[in-house]
């Protein structure tokens, strides 16, 4: 360390690199500030350079401290380059790995695309403000109110991203509580609930005997579905490696499942019936094989299936419903039990950290009476009366 003069060093390192450094005490310790390399800074300019942090440490401030402030707004304006539509792209590709679904990406990008990009796509991340948020929200919030709820959230996601990484600074203008809870109306007011048509349950014995008399792996895809109480995705991508004959189980994995957990579902004898069925023709892994090989059935094929035996007016989700009516006007069994049986996850958070168990064998009990009610055909005699007519099933 060679002095000139003032806290002024030239600095030989051992392999021969020539710097200048600035020393100074800090609370008792030596802090050594670099001030560039010999063959940069002339000693002139070094000398400048020590002569401003002489003067911050004369008025009380920490020279490195200083200078990192002033490189964090440097990098802070060049971070403004940075447009909404930058941050989203490398948002996307940095949550990609943990989406179970391929399509969640797509979603996020079309829905952006559609309503945030044409007013803040362009815009630098950093000045994204409530103005141009609402601007985006306000003309959806009440005609597609749960499309305006999603691209609120993502948008907040994606500018909280970017303020961790520090593209932006300051409160984050998509957050809803104690934001924008104050600005727009609560989605309970102004979004109309779309419940998905279902069949009475008194209804079910009839349209299962219909279906029955129906060939092809649709059918046996949406009878199976009502058995077992399922979503249709949950159905189409059922796969021979989730099922255990000798345990009369099928278990879905997480990926497949809204919850996000494995599901286990009982099977009952109607739904190991059409799983027998299918074994003889089956050619991959998928229990109910699509058109093209080591394809699942579509999930339109069902809706299809209705529309062809002319019932349009219901969906292959609402069959959930009919199975939940039934369960709780019907049945003793009790809501819980139900409850885990369509695989929702308990709204008690106290309760749900409390029953780690699944109820299987009450579930095993409740999906057998769902399958001997599905065989039941309800008709009435000449006085009006109820009449209940076992159809042929194996139960």
């Amino acid at each position: 360390m060679y002095p000139d003069g003032g806290g002024l060093y030239l600095q030989i390192a051992a392999g021969g690199a020539r710097s200048w450094v600035y020393r100074y005490m800090l609370n008792g310790a030596a802090r050594y500030m670099g001030l560039g390399p010999l063959h940069t800074v002339t000693l002139a300019q070094a000398r400048v350079k020590a002569l401003e942090a002489r003067r911050l440490r004369q008025e009380g401030l920490d020279p490195i401290e200083a200078r990192n402030v002033e490189l964090g707004k440097v990098r802070l304006e060049a971070a403004k380059a940075i447009t909404f539509r930058d941050a989203t792209e490398r948002y996307i590709e940095s949550k990609k790995a943990e989406w179970r679904n391929a399509k969640h990406a797509k979603q996020w990008k079309s829905t952006l695309e559609t309503y945030a990009y044409p007013i803040i796509g362009s815009v630098p991340v950093q000045d994204v403000d409530i103005g141009l948020v609402m601007k985006v929200l306000e003309p959806i919030w009440r005609t597609k109110t749960e499309t305006a709820s999603r691209v609120r959230g993502r948008i907040e996601s994606i500018l909280d991203w970017a303020r961790v990484l520090g593209y932006r600074q300051g409160e984050n203008p998509a957050r809803w509580r104690g934001h924008l809870e104050n600005t727009l109306p609560k989605r309970s007011k102004v979004q109309k609930v779309i419940h998905h048509p279902a069949l009475p349950y008194d209804e079910i014995g009839a349209f299962m005997e219909t279906l029955r008399q129906q060939k092809g792996i649709s059918a046996s895809a949406l009878e199976f579905l009502i058995l077992t109480a399922t979503r249709t995705n949950e159905t189409v991508g059922a796969r021979w490696s989730e099922i255990e004959f000798n345990k009369k189980t099928w278990t879905i994995p997480g990926d497949r499942i809204k919850a996000g957990k494995e599901h286990r579902v009982p099977l009952s004898a109607a739904a190991l019936a059409i799983l027998k069925k299918m074994q003889s023709i089956s050619r991959d892994d998928f229990v109910f094989p699509g058109g093209k090989p080591k394809k699942p059935l579509s999930n339109m094929a069902l809706l299809a299936l209705l529309k062809r035996i002319g019932r349009s007016d219901l969906t292959a989700h609402g069959f959930r419903s009919t199975f939940r009516d039934w369960a709780a006007e019907r049945t003793n069994h009790p809501r819980e039990v139900a409850e885990m049986a369509l695989a929702h996850s308990l709204g008690d958070k106290v309760e749900a950290a409390y029953r780690r168990g699944d109820l299987f064998e009450k579930r095993r009990h409740l999906m057998n009476d769902w399958a001997v009610f599905c065989s039941k055909v309800r008709a009435t005699d000449k006085r009006g009366a109820d009449i209940v007519v076992l159809k042929e099933a194996i139960l």
